[in-house]
């Protein structure tokens, strides 16, 4: 007695009226769970992965999947029903690329088209610069070794008289296929390296390399505003690709060298001002160099020890942006070390007029507190 097959949706796992992308995924869940190769010497995954197969094989053909919907299983015997999962090899590589690929050695980059043009490499060129052309912006000429496209054979590696001829492997495709199973892999041509092609007589100039080492001079841009670690992009100034694509980029990495007056804290600027007992007492002006020229700065009277006094919008610019930060000034009070006669007895003095810190407020001050505190 035969058997009934069971509905094709049903397989799947989807409703009747599921769309290509709900087929699809489907699909590629019960491949990965049941394929054959995963799940060796279980008969019963390998029918499961043929069920499953046959109807992804008539639910994703238009006409099949009509004639299915209409008639069942009679309409499509001979069509594609009932083993008709063979027919699907080229679209389960398309389907399957990224995981069979690595299942079975090969690679995203592998699945197809072995001999589509590749990108070249990306460079990367750290460049230490001065502190104030980071502020400022600047730009600077640099000499870069790269691989550059050799230009007697345009980057084919082969003289171009009878240099180059057809892969006998490949037959020109750039591509091998393999049977795995009930699946069909395509691989990058392991003797032509998907290029379709061999060199038999190599070009004179690159010795069959199809690039050429060499120094180039580029000029660099510097906005105003970086720091160590931005990251600027030179489009297609990286090496150059091996078969007809495009190069990569060229990522110039900055690093600034420190500053002897200034820090920075993101855009901000911070310095410190050293100022005497008496300038911080009677308040006075100071000169601070900022980088749109020298600024007079008033020290107010009563000025404290690590008072913070701001000049806004003295910082560094906002790359790519607008505004930049502000210049912090942290003053320092200098205390002397030694005096000489004359300071002592104007100090002395300048003591005795003065009321002792802590004095004020009765017992709520620092000296009421201690007595307080050992009655």
């Amino acid at each position: 007695m035969a058997v009934s097959k069971r509905d094709y949706y049903e397989v799947l796992g989807v409703e009747r009226g599921a769309d290509e992308q709900a087929l699809k995924s489907a699909y590629r869940k019960l491949a990965m769970k049941y394929h054959p190769d995963r799940n060796p010497d279980d008969p019963k995954a390998e029918e499961m992965f043929k069920e499953a197969a046959e109807a992804y094989g008539v639910l994703s053909d238009a006409q099949k999947r009509a004639a299915y919907d209409r008639y069942g299983h009679q309409g499509v015997q001979g069509a594609g029903g009932g083993g008709g999962y063979e027919s699907q090899y080229t679209d389960l590589n398309d389907l399957f690329g990224d995981f069979f690929g690595d299942f079975f050695g090969g690679g995203r980059g592998n699945r197809g088209g072995g001999n589509r043009p590749r990108r070249g490499e990306d460079l990367r060129y750290d460049l230490e610069i001065e502190f104030e052309d980071a502020v400022r912006g600047t730009a600077i000429d640099i000499q870069i070794p790269k691989l550059d496209t050799c230009a007697r054979c345009e980057g084919t590696g082969a003289e171009k008289e009878d240099g180059l001829t057809q892969c006998s492997t490949c037959r020109g495709r750039g591509e091998q296929l393999f049977q795995q199973g009930f699946m069909t892999i395509r691989r990058t041509c392991s003797t032509c390296g998907g290029r379709g092609q061999i060199i038999r007589r190599p070009c004179k100039e690159c010795k069959g390399e199809g690039r050429l080492r060499s120094e180039k001079k580029l000029r660099v841009n510097i906005p105003a505003g970086v720091d160590t670690g931005t990251q600027l992009r030179l489009n297609q100034e990286g090496q150059a690709s091996t078969n007809g694509g495009p190069a990569g980029d060229l990522y110039v990495v900055i690093s600034v060298k420190e500053h002897a007056v200034f820090d920075r804290q993101d855009y901000d600027l911070h310095c410190t001002v050293p100022v005497n007992v008496a300038q911080a007492a009677l308040g006075c002006e100071v000169e601070i160099p900022t980088f749109e020229g020298i600024e007079t700065v008033k020290i107010p009277e009563g000025t404290q020890p690590g008072t913070q006094l701001r000049l806004k919008a003295r910082g560094v610019p906002r790359v790519n942006a607008l505004g930049r930060g502000d210049l912090f000034i942290h003053v320092e009070v200098h205390v002397p070390a030694k005096l000489n006669k004359e300071q002592r007895k104007a100090f002395e003095a300048l003591r005795e007029s003065l009321p002792q810190p802590g004095e004020g407020g009765g017992k709520d001050g620092f000296f009421g507190k201690v007595k307080n505190l050992f009655q």
